[in-house]
């Protein structure tokens, strides 16, 4: 017996003839798909944006803008100098790497240059770099540019010597007692004295190493404080900031130390002679190690505070609710909080620790040889 398949044709031209009714038979999931999509690659955008923005807020800058418009190129800030070493001295604003006709290439006496990653380096008028494995080859002048970071530094230098020539003042009109702004530093002053110099230098030679000790414990405290601001800095966040910081130490440590600090290192005292050149290098490591552990210690966690601030305060535009996005300002202002009290012991640890290293340079021989 044949069947007829004419009923299972029918059938399928009818599906195939309401596809399209089927798949406008739910246009709120359609709609919701589209609206999902959407929000997926705004979502998208807006972490890139603010990775981009912490990024750029760590690294130092030749500019100081403290807002910038997209949509109009509208900058709200000042420039700064850009000074160069490249076949002689090259002076001009960093102004130029916005004006002209390729943006971040600016071109002074015949010579292009473009502002890639807030480094300089030098291209043609198109600002053509060449790369190699991700970095770029072109030769890069020497920069001994004004930057942000030496902006900050020279204002907390500038601050600090008005602050503390007031308080000098003081106690000279005073007879020893301090007056105004002075009496908030004084028992910062007072404590760096009597808890960190006395106990870790001693009181004989303690006062050669005050005047260091001072001027580094204000100098990193105001630092750590102004990188908390809305101006942007984060110059103790800076490795090269760090790292000099860390080399004064070390300089200081090493040319002020007495003969009985390299005694020990170069020929320990009641150790067998054969142990002697074994633990001669690994003691003179421990000299560089000392000042490498300051330089990390204080960047690793200035930089770990300000990407944690920023990627919390970030988590507002993401949320885009009042439920997240009030967490995430609570957060934030609990941190910056907490950052206040990472300032002052960032500083404290750092003085501490340099006060340590003078002590150690010029401790008294106290080993009686054995008869």
């Amino acid at each position: 017996m044949v069947i007829s398949n004419k009923p299972l044709q029918f059938i399928l031209v009818a599906l195939v003839a309401c596809l399209p009714l089927i798949s406008l038979a739910n246009p709120v999931e359609k709609a919701e798909k589209e609206h999902t999509e959407v929000a997926h690659e705004e979502s998208t955008d807006i972490k890139a944006e603010i990775k981009e923005f912490i990024n750029h807020h760590l690294l130092d800058s030749h500019s100081f803008y403290f807002n910038a418009n997209k949509e109009t190129g509208e900058h709200y800030g000042f420039s700064l100098p850009i000074i160069l070493w490249d076949n002689g001295l090259q002076i001009f604003s960093s102004a130029e790497f916005h004006h002209g006709p390729v943006t971040d290439v600016a071109e002074h006496n015949g010579n292009f240059y473009k502002l890639h990653h807030e480094k300089i380096y030098k291209t043609d008028a198109k600002g053509t770099l060449t790369e190699e494995h991700g970095h770029p080859t072109n030769a890069q002048p020497l920069d001994l540019s004004i930057t942000k970071s030496v902006v900050g530094i020279l204002f907390v230098a500038l601050l600090m010597f008005f602050l503390f020539r007031g308080l000098a003042k003081s106690y000279a009109k005073n007879g020893g007692i301090a007056s105004g702004v002075g009496r908030f530093f004084e028992p910062l002053v007072l404590y760096v004295r009597d808890e960190i110099a006395i106990p870790n230098i001693g009181e004989k030679n303690y006062k050669k190493y005050m005047s260091y000790l001072l001027t580094i414990f204000f100098f990193i405290f105001f630092l750590n404080l102004l990188g908390l601001t809305p101006l942007g800095f984060n110059v103790t966040g800076n490795i090269a900031i760090t790292f000099s910081l860390a080399i004064l130490t070390y300089l200081i440590t090493t040319f002020s130390a007495n003969k009985n600090y390299w005694a020990h290192i170069f020929w320990m005292p009641g150790v067998p002679t054969p142990m002697k050149f074994i633990l001669a290098p690994i003691e003179l490591l421990g000299t560089v190690i000392k000042p490498f552990s300051l330089m990390i210690r204080l960047y690793a966690n200035i930089l770990a505070g300000h990407v944690v601030l920023m990627s919390i305060i970030g988590l507002m535009f993401i949320f885009k609710s009042w439920i997240g996005s009030s967490l995430s300002f609570g957060l934030a202002f609990a941190l910056s909080i907490l950052e206040i009290l990472v300032a002052f012991l960032q500083a404290y640890i750092f003085t501490m620790l340099s006060a340590l290293y003078f002590g150690a340079g010029n401790e008294e021989h106290h080993h009686e040889e054995a008869h």
